[in-house]
């Protein structure tokens, strides 16, 4: 039996090859990172390595009895717990050192399409000199650069399209180039060819489907797949597109993901187009175009509920922390007399004000714990306790309130209806 480690277990690719190996008789050892392990251990071992810390020694314990090597791991941006150069270069680098130690002679590693003609970010500059290094080892390597990899599972690219066709106007960035996208099973089963230890290496093979589409073309073909009719396009003016990017940076230095931060602007102005003929030479694969892939995979209500609430995903996770922050705010200011009267209608006393405070800083910690992606689910939590507190508190000192005309206690059961909504679509992966 062949034993694989595959780095970046818990991404779109490398969860895929571990399903694809795992079905062929493969036993797989997955590395994730730290606090990602998965829950399900049907595809094998699961390591967490950090790949900002890790050296060749630290490899070299988990090497043993393996055959061959399979790098999946990638990061688009710089941010809290994301290092380009880390995850790009120095991580791997030091992975392919300890394969020379061991012996492991198989190395496959996944870069991306058009990095060795340009590299207008770190993204694709870290991605380079990981290339580089494992062209400088001793080993059977083989690159893969793929263009943009759509699946059935929803992650970055993949889900953005899936987001974008359930609107019915399609937002078009400027300078947008050309897309090869290229179905994951094509590349699984890319990667399962070169694991044999017979297989060609010393290669590197651009990874692409038969037609470049423009964005609005990849998109308009999922919102067909979906069967809906098709969106009309909106060229988004520079300034609101460069307004977008900065937003999703300020996401990103929250600890979010998402796939249009500023890296992204950087590089799709190059696309993601190439020459496919090497990898269809030396595999055999004939890539489906995105249209007639999709025409043979039925869509399921999952899909459509997946679609139509990715875009408001970001639109809950800015709304309730304001509410929460600003709730607090306006407790501490032109609302605090109110508060006060209130608590002093309930019988507190001498602790109505110190009681109005204490409830307003909660709201603003609450508030500021979901716009943190580490702490959110922490947030969300306390939001919904905090949120029964009020409730119980509310009408054991002030039952009228069930009776105004504005229903400051009956309007608690959607905003938590809201918080188990954020709850349930908070993990990305």
């Amino acid at each position: 039996m062949t034993r694989v480690l595959v780095v970046g277990a818990s991404g779109l690719i490398g969860s895929a090859v571990c399903a694809g190996l795992h079905g062929r008789g493969s036993e797989i050892v997955r590395v994730v990172r730290p606090g990602s392990a998965p829950s399900s251990q049907t595809a094998g071992k699961a390591l967490e390595i950090d790949l900002r810390s890790v050296g060749p020694e630290d490899w070299l314990t988990h090497l043993s009895g393996i055959d061959a090597v399979v790098n999946c791991a990638g990061t688009l941006q710089d941010g809290p717990g994301e290092d380009t150069t880390a995850v790009h270069a120095r991580g791997p680098a030091s992975l392919f050192k300890a394969c020379e130690q061991a012996g492991v002679r198989r190395v496959i590693h996944f870069s991306a399409m058009g990095i060795d003609r340009a590299q207008p970010s770190p993204f694709s500059r870290t991605k380079l000199q990981g290339d580089e290094a494992l062209m400088a080892c001793d080993l059977d390597w083989v690159i893969l650069r793929p263009s943009v990899v759509l699946g059935p599972g929803a992650y970055g690219a993949s889900a953005l399209f899936r987001g974008l066709a359930a609107l019915p106007w399609l937002p078009v960035m400027p300078n947008t180039g050309l897309l090869q996208v290229v179905r994951l099973e094509d590349v699984v089963r890319t990667v399962e060819m070169f694991v044999d230890p017979n297989a060609p290496s010393r290669l590197t093979l651009e990874v692409a489907g038969p037609e470049a589409l423009s964005f609005k073309d990849v998109v308009g073909t999922y919102r067909r797949w979906f069967g809906w009719p098709a969106a009309r396009v909106v060229n988004m003016p520079t300034p609101l597109a460069n307004l977008t990017y900065k937003l999703s940076d300020i996401a990103g230095a929250l600890g979010w993901r998402p796939p249009t931060r500023s890296t992204a602007q950087k590089e799709i102005v190059r696309g993601a187009v190439g020459d496919n003929s090497a990898w269809v030479e030396k595999t055999g694969i004939e890539p489906m175009a995105l249209a007639d892939a999709l025409a043979r995979t039925p869509v399921s209500v999952q899909e459509r509920w997946f679609a139509k609430l990715y875009l408001l995903k970001p639109v809950i996770f800015v709304v309730l922390p304001l509410f929460w922050i600003t709730t607090g705010v306006i407790s501490l200011t032109s609302g605090y007399e109110i508060g006060v009267d209130l608590m002093e209608r309930g019988g507190a006393g001498v602790l109505a004000g110190p009681s109005v405070i204490a409830g307003a800083l909660a709201d603003i910690l609450i508030g500021m714990a979901i716009a943190f992606r580490r702490t959110s689910r922490i947030g969300l939590y306390g939001a919904v306790g905090l949120s029964l507190f009020y409730a119980i508190a509310g009408t054991a000192l002030l039952p009228e309130l069930w009776n105004e005309p504005l229903g400051p206690l009956l309007k608690i059961w959607p905003i938590l209806v809201l918080h188990l909504a954020a709850l349930a679509i908070l993990e990305e992966r």
